[in-house]
This record gives structure tokens, C-alpha cells and sequence, in this order.
């Protein structure tokens, strides 16, 4: 039976980060009238390949079930050096250019690796055929922070490398191709009507795939190994953060994975008969995230996000373990222009081995139209929702008897992908990116850090931010507004090197706080002097308490003999948990918990919980807990017989304030009706401002990053009365009365 199905090929693994193959545009000299100005260049040949016998092993492989990989080519083994091979010419400007062609016999096309690629700052580099073809050019941002890179492929049996290195930087770049791969099949289709696959299926193009315009722009062809064909999905996460996510197949993995090329939008822009489409919108370089041979999957992360003018879209997804009642599968058939396959039936859940162990798969019963090939592999099924439910495993489908192809489910593989895609329920809808004009200028903040929950008895914080640049061109400056809710806003403004994709922690000034609850805001503007175009992700936010000044208190639990059932909190009297803790280890009855906790004037709650409802005494031992100052003054305290729990609510009012002595506040009209004008001698920052009632209760609170000048106070509402208006800041406190009418 197994030589009916796919035989899987397995790969060792390697894990390292690559960066994208993104060209940034420009004409070689060699392709110009420029091209008088530089020498002949030099040609670097390679053996013949014997094409028929590597076509013959092929075949072999096909017949014996294999469809993995579409294998394209054969590599050789290179050493060519900008150091050694090739010609220099130096210009009148005093810029030096290198040149060198690789010439393959009878290739259909060439691809090659850069296994050392160093660039310098505005050196840039060409590849380009005998037809005029180009790809390129590539830059120091083509492969920033790595020294290696894989360029893909070119048709011809030569292609020539043009590298240009200012005088500012002469003699810093360094090129070695260690790897060229010959094409021996005819994957650009000169010779040939287009396509190599079989007649019956479908360019996406085409009115049957009309429903799945969102799905097709996810796909890409991957070129595994320098010499083989896979297909993959790019996965939407429940953030919809457009993180470069990647499905495929585990057969389809190499030992040189991070080197892959990932080729977007290679599709026929008519339905029939094939036509061929641009070849320059990849990416190149990945991360193998995980995988699991046990539903034949491979999730890798791009290195870079494809860019806009791609058009690529993230597909969703469906974890469920519900078999699809009918679905599509979109893909590149023997290496082939992207294809559409479709099945009417609903898929029934098999386990099958298909050559390296017993794999659990969604069964296609019959493609009603289309069918997969190898090149297929790793290419997604979505159901009939449109959601991603596995990746192809493989099968005995063609054109001739399209039945019984294998998809990895989704369902088995959720474990492994899981702490990726996200837990925001059992399915996730397609990002469905609009096919929009490039996002030049767009800055965001992704993260707040280095600012704890608690501020203990400190009265500044100098939080850190993330920045990104989420936008197509490089940013060197932008304002990032920061704000304690309810204060005027501040603005610091960063200066610096952002390239596109990159990220930069940025050390916020610092910020003075007084006791309370805040929550600070912090978002983007003005990326190099521009507008932000996506101002939806240019914010962030973080809350925290600040107790200062601090007053040292502590618990202490003694436990009895189940310590799992026990479990507290401290919290704020408006619910803000502010220390927890338990469950403790069982057996260690009469043994005392310390735990010390920072608070300021204010109230809170502690809550104890016991999960078998007959507290820490005395049946299981003669536990007990109390809550002190480090006087031993007592604010809460517990003989432990709370059956299933209790709370304790207890009040801190004798904290060290030192009192203002200057600057002097003035209160006009006093007594007032409804507002209240409040001055100070001088400027104040990170004001915290409190109203109490006649019973010491908070009745209008404000917090202020700044008072300069006259501040108004809203009382409209209250009771007439007497009160007490509150002022702290790091200064110190200050009480003035306050006649209401």
C-alpha cells in the first residue's frame, strides 16, 4: 500500500534567525549604456549536470510514492570570493565595482547562496541574466545583522553578479558564493507550454477561485534546500499583529532551513492559457519555530514581514476537531504558477504512514476539481468557513486519479502552536489585509517595561518603552507623548536609526509620581516630521499603584497540615490586587510564612481562602495568621476558624507625609457654590489632589502633571458642607479647608 501514497524525506534541522531577501530597486550597470565603463567580466563554469539521470531518479521517486519536495536542481559545491575571482574596476568617483558570471551548461535557471555576505552601508549589489532580467538590488537591509543570504532564482545558464562599493567604505564588503544550484527542469517554462504540472488543475486566477481571493494571498512557493519546491501559508495570530507566521510540512525541512526563499505572488494573471508573473517578490530567510512529525507540520517565522506592495494576507484558522464539510487547498504543483484545487465531500479523520510513522490526518477523498502534486507539500486546506484546518501531508492524488490526498489536522498539532497563534478560542478568522498603497511612516510603542505593578516608597519612575517601525522607510526621529491618566500629556522626542521591521528600547524621562493608582499612556507621533498612517497601533498602557511613602507591614501565616488549600490577597479597597500568595506545600503544619508588603495611607482588604472549607485550625493543626507593623501594632489578626474564608479590611492613616512648607496655595472664592480656583506660589509637577468630606471619605480626586497658573476645580455636585482639599506632591502635603454653600 505504501507506494501508492507520499514517502516523507527527512532533513536534519537547524534553527538559525534570517533576515528578507527585499530588493530596493535601481538598474545594473551591465543591463545600461554604462556597461562600456566596466571590463569584460570573467565567468566562473561549473560541470555539466546529467540532467536524464537525475530526471530518471526523479521519476524513480514519484513511482515509488514520494511527494515531497519538488526537486528543480542540482547544487554544486562553489568558493567564489569578491577577494580572488571575478574583476574589479575602480570609477573616476573613486567607487569600485566587482563583477563575476556563473555559467551552468544547459541550466534552466540558476539560484545561488551567499554563505558570507557582508555589506557595508551603501554598497549595493545586482544580479541580472543575459535576457535582462534582474533581481536586486540587494543592501546591507537585505540581510541586516546576518552575513549570509540565498538569492533566488534567475532563468538562463548564466547569470552575472554586479557589486558596488563606495569609495567611503572601499575594501569593507566581503561575497562568497558557496552554493549554486542548475536548474535541470524548466521551472520559468521557455520551452514548453506554461506549467509543468498536469493539465487538470486550475490557475487561481481563474473564476472557481473567485470565494478565496483573501486565502490565495497567503500562499508562497518555498525554495527548500537551494534545489527543491514546497508550498506554505502565511497564519493570522489571535494579536492580528502580522507577524510573518509560516505552515508547511515537515518532510519539506533541510538542513539549511534558515536560508530558505520564500516566493510570493507567483500566479498567472489570466486564466487560460498560463502566462508568467513577476519572480522578485520574496523573502529570504526563516526560523523553524517547531514541528511535529506527527502530523507532518512545520511552523517557521519569516524574517521579515513581507512588505506592502506584496499584498500578502495571514489565513485563519479553525482548531476544532470537526472534520470540514467540504474545503480548498491552494498551492504550487510541481514547482508550478500557483494553482487552485477544490473538494465538494466532507473529509473524514484517518491515521496513515506514508513512509516515516503514523501520522493523524484529515482524509480528501476526491478533488472534484484540481489535485496536488508534489511541490503541493505543506500547502494548507481550508474548510468551508475559510479557516485553516492542516497542511498537506501527501497522497496518491493527479490529474489522472485525484483521490486520497493527506492533511497533518490542525486539531493534533494546536499544542505545539499554540504559544504562537494565540488562545483567543477555537477559531480565528483570515487577517484580511486590503490591498492598500505602502505604509511609508508608521511608529508604534509594543511594550512598557522596567515599571512594576507596586511603586514602593519611591516618588519618581523612568519607564522604558518599545519602539517599532512598522513602516516601509527608515525612521530617525519621532515624539512619543507619555501622560498619567487625567494630566496634561508630555512629549520626549527620539533620535536615532529605526529600519524598517526594527525595534529600539527607549528610557522615558522621569516621571513624578505621589500615592495612588495610575495608568500611564504612551503612543507615537510625527514619524520624521510625518503623519502616522496607521495611528490604531501608536499606543500603549500600563497601570500601576504607587505607595509613597511606604510603610513596612507583614503577614504571618502560621500553616497548618494542608498548605494547597490555603491561598490570599492583599488588595486596595477598590479591588486592585496588590500581593498574593499560596498555595503552600502540604505536611508542614506550625511552620510560618513571612510575606512583607509596602503600603501608604489608604485601605485595603486582605482576603484568606481555604479550598476544603474548614480553615488552618484545628482539626489539621493549630494554624493562625496576624498583619503588623513593624511595631508590632495590629491591624488584622485570625485564630484561623474561617471555614472556607474571610475577609479583613483594615486602614493605614499615620504614614510619614512630610508637610509643605512652601509653595503657598491660595483657594478663591472661599466659601464657593459650584467651582473652586486654585493657585500656587510656584510651579508644581505630578500633583495628586484629593477632596474629603466631614467624615474623611474621598469625594473628587484629580491628578495633575503640571500646575502653572490658575486651576480650576469642578464641585458641582456635592452637599453643601465643610471639606478638606488634600495636595501632595514630592514636596510634600499640604491641607487647606474648603466651605461649600
Amino acid at each position: 500500500m505504501m507506494n501508492r501514497y507520499a514517502v516523507l524525506f527527512s532533513f536534519s534541522l537547524l534553527t538559525v534567525a534570517a533576515q528578507a531577501q527585499i530588493s530596493f530597486g535601481g538598474r545594473a550597470w551591465g543591463l545600461t549604456d554604462r556597461s562600456e565603463a566596466l571590463p569584460r567580466v570573467p565567468v566562473v563554469e561549473f560541470p555539466t549536470v546529467d540532467a536524464a539521470a537525475l530526471l530518471a531518479e526523479d521519476a524513480s521517486r514519484v513511482a515509488d510514492g514520494y511527494k515531497g519536495p519538488y526537486r528543480f536542481g542540482f547544487n554544486h559545491e562553489a568558493d567564489v570570493r569578491s577577494d580572488r575571482d571575478g574583476v574589479w574596476s575602480t570609477l573616476p568617483s573613486g567607487d569600485r565595482v566587482w563583477s563575476v558570471s556563473l555559467h551552468c551548461p544547459d541550466a534552466y535557471a540558476i539560484n545561488f547562496k551567499f554563505t558570507t555576505y557582508v555589506m557595508p552601508e551603501g554598497a549595493f549589489l545586482f544580479v541580472y541574466n543575459d535576457a535582462g532580467q534582474q533581481l536586486g538590488a540587494f543592501t546591507d537591509q537585505s540581510s541586516p545583522g546576518r552575513t549570509r543570504m540565498a538569492v533566488s532564482q534567475l532563468p538562463g545558464e548564466r547569470i552575472t553578479i554586479e557589486y558596488h562599493e563606495p569609495a567611503a567604505v572601499a575594501g569593507l564588503g566581503e561575497l562568497v558564493i558557496g552554493q549554486v544550484t542548475h536548474a535541470y527542469r524548466d521551472i520559468f517554462n521557455r520551452d514548453r507550454d506554461f506549467g509543468d504540472s498536469g493539465e487538470c488543475n486550475i490557475n487561481v486566477i481563474c473564476p472557481d477561485a473567485d470565494d478565496w481571493r483573501d486565502e490565495i494571498r497567503t500562499v508562497a512557493i518555498i525554495t527548500t534546500g537551494g534545489n527543491g519546491f514546497c508550498t506554505g501559508t502565511l497564519m493570522n495570530n489571535c494579536a492580528g499583529d502580522s507577524i510573518p507566521y509560516f505552515l508547511t510540512a515537515h518532510h519539506c525541512l533541510s538542513d539549511d532551513v534558515e536560508d530558505w526563499v520564500f516566493r510570493f505572488n507567483w500566479e498567472s494573471p489570466v486564466c487560460d492559457p498560463s502566462e508568467n508573473a513577476p519572480i522578485d517578490q520574496t523573502v529570504a530567510g526563516c526560523e523553524l519555530l517547531v514541528d511535529n512529525v506527527g502530523t507532518d507540520m512545520a511552523f517557521l517565522r519569516l524574517s521579515s514581514i513581507p512588505p506592502p506592495a506584496y499584498n500578502a494576507n495571514w489565513a485563519g484558522w479553525d482548531k476544532r476537531d470537526i472534520a470540514p464539510e467540504s474545503g480548498v487547498g491552494i498551492h504550487h504543483p510541481s514547482g508550478d504558477i500557483k494553482k487552485f484545487s477544490r473538494t465538494d465531500g466532507a473529509l473524514t479523520q484517518d491515521d496513515v504512514d506514508l513512509g516515516t510513522g503514523l501520522a493523524d490526518c484529515w482524509q480528501v477523498a476526491v478533488w472534484d476539481a484540481g489535485t496536488t502534486e508534489p511541490g503541493s507539500s505543506g500547502s494548507a486546506f481550508w474548510n468551508q468557513d475559510h479557516r485553516v484546518v492542516g497542511q498537506l501531508y501527501g497522497g496518491s492524488a493527479n490529474c489522472d486519479n485525484s483521490v486520497n490526498d493527506y492533511y497533518g489536522r490542525l486539531s493534533t498539532s494546536w499544542p505545539f502552536l499554540e504559544e504562537y497563534l494565540g488562545t483567543c478560542g477555537d477559531t480565528l478568522d483570515g487577517l484580511d489585509v486590503p490591498v492598500v498603497v505602502p505604509i511609508n511612516w508608521d511608529a508604534s510603542i509594543t511594550s512598557i517595561f522596567e515599571l512594576p505593578a507596586l511603586v514602593c516608597d519611591e516618588d519618581s519612575i523612568r519607564p522604558k518603552v518599545t519602539l517599532k517601525n512598522n513602516g516601509e522607510l527608515p525612521i530617525t526621529n519621532v515624539g512619543i507623548n507619555y501622560t498619567l491618566t487625567g494630566s496634561p500629556t508630555a512629549l520626549f522626542v527620539w533620535n536615532g536609526l529605526l529600519q524598517p521591521g526594527q525595534t529600539a528600547n527607549v528610557q522615558l524621562p522621569w516621571i513624578t509620581v505621589t500615592a495612588g493608582e495610575y495608568e500611564l499612556l504612551v503612543n507615537t507621533i510625527s514619524p520624521n516630521g510625518n503623519e502616522d498612517q496607521v495611528p490604531e497601533n501608536d499606543g500603549w498602557t500600563r497601570a500601576f499603584t504607587v505607595s509613597t511613602p511606604g510603610q513596612l507591614v507583614r503577614l504571618e501565616l502560621t500553616l497548618d497540615d494542608f498548605g494547597t488549600d490555603i491561598t490570599w490577597s492583599l488588595a486596595t479597597d477598590v479591588g486592585t490586587v496588590l500581593y498574593e500568595g499560596g498555595p503552600y506545600a502540604d505536611g508542614d503544619a506550625g511552620e510560618l510564612v513571612q510575606s512583607d508588603f509596602c503600603l501608604t495611607n489608604g485601605c485595603y482588604v486582605f482576603t484568606i481562602n481555604d479550598a476544603f472549607g474548614n480553615g488552618i485550625c484545628c482539626d489539621e493543626g493549630n494554624g493562625s495568621y496576624f498583619i503588623h507593623a513593624p511595631d508590632l501594632l495590629t491591624f488584622v489578626e485570625s485564630d484561623g476558624q474561617y471555614g472556607e474564608g474571610e475577609e479583613q479590611p483594615f486602614c493605614l492613616s499615620e504614614v510619614s507625609v512630610p508637610e509643605m512648607t512652601a509653595p503657598t496655595l491660595q483657594l478663591a472664592p472661599n466659601p464657593t457654590k459650584d467651582r473652586l480656583v486654585l493657585r500656587a506660589s510656584e510651579v508644581l509637577h505630578q500633583v495628586r489632589m484629593g477632596l474629603l468630606d466631614g467624615a474623611g471619605r474621598s469625594v473628587r480626586s484629580w491628578q495633575l502633571l503640571l500646575v502653572q497658573g490658575p486651576i480650576d476645580l469642578d464641585l458641582q455636585g456635592l452637599a453643601p458642607g465643610t471639606y478638606l482639599l488634600q495636595l501632595e506632591h514630592s514636596g510634600g502635603r499640604r491641607v487647606e479647608r474648603v466651605m461649600k454653600f
